[in-house]
């Protein structure tokens, strides 16, 4: 049985597009905003919704990303209420695929087996685990499998064709390609390095290659679209959120609309990325 993500990555490329994969970090600023954000992209033209687990020592996110999780954490953001945001976010969507994306420490202070349980009652359809190698499939990676969750891995521009078999091993939905060497929301992609790199991924897997890091306009989405399967925003998306709280960190009335106006504008460029390929 196919998954949502499967699913839709099968829809589009039916279409022959790219999707379009957002990151949002759950709970950022707030429960009750993070969830209207949620509720607003697939209408805004998000393919994939990412959200993120809150967890205090992110090593692979830059500044961005980093303090929209500390802004969740404080405003009482925990493992709970982020399935509680799916489960929400589920009575009105049935369609779009929902991705967590973070780190196994809040997973494991959760429990493994309890939360592939909740996680999949909630309405998730995968997990992106950005600290978990594949030499250690068999403590989450295997069990999500089979509680029939998707398992997404991360390969970089340092994962050379000798380590990609390994890194592609238990992965599903869909490879995760990581355009740049080092943080979140650094600097942009080389579209020609990184349509080079999804070509070498793709000699190695049938699946659908999502580029991201370093992705923050709608030219850089209809570059990118044009050679991967998937273009992911996040950190671009998280600052237009910041920018629109007030001085003591709160969302205003055009928080969400500053994060959907941002998600149309790149939608587009991932669109207009079809009609050049089909010209």
């Amino acid at each position: 049985m196919s998954t949502r993500i499967e699913k839709r990555f099968a829809a589009l490329k039916k279409e022959s597009r790219a999707a379009l994969v957002t990151f949002t970090m759950a709970g950022d600023p707030d429960y009750d905003t993070s969830l209207a954000i949620a509720k607003a992209l697939p209408k805004a033209g998000a393919d994939i919704i990412e959200l993120g687990m809150p967890f205090t020592d992110p090593m692979a996110d830059g500044p961005t990303i980093q303090a929209a999780g500390l802004r969740a954490l404080k405003s009482g953001q925990r493992m709970t209420r982020t399935l509680a945001l799916v489960r929400e976010f589920r009575k009105e969507d049935d369609a779009t695929p929902v991705v967590l994306m973070g780190y196994y420490n809040p997973i494991y202070i959760y429990g493994n087996e309890r939360f592939l349980a909740d996680a999949k009652a909630a309405g998730v359809d995968g997990l992106i685990v950005v600290d978990l190698p594949p030499e250690e499939d068999e403590e989450l990676c295997l069990p999500a499998l089979k509680a029939g969750l998707n398992f997404v891995r991360l390969a970089t521009p340092t994962t050379d064709d000798k380590r990609l078999p390994t890194v592609l091993t238990n992965t599903s939905g869909f490879v995760y390609y990581v355009s740049i060497t080092g943080i979140t929301g650094a600097a942009a992609p080389d579209t020609a390095k990184v349509n080079e790199a999804v070509v070498r991924i793709k000699r190695h897997t049938k699946l659908p290659v999502a580029v991201g890091f370093g992705v923050k306009t709608a030219e850089h989405a209809r570059a990118i679209a044009e050679g991967a399967d998937g273009v992911v925003v996040g950190s671009a998306l998280v600052d237009a959120l910041r920018q629109s709280l007030d001085a003591n960190g709160k969302a205003g009335s055009g928080t969400v609309k500053a994060v959907t106006g941002l998600v149309s504008a790149l939608a587009q460029g991932v669109h207009a990325a079809r009609r050049v390929a089909a010209e």
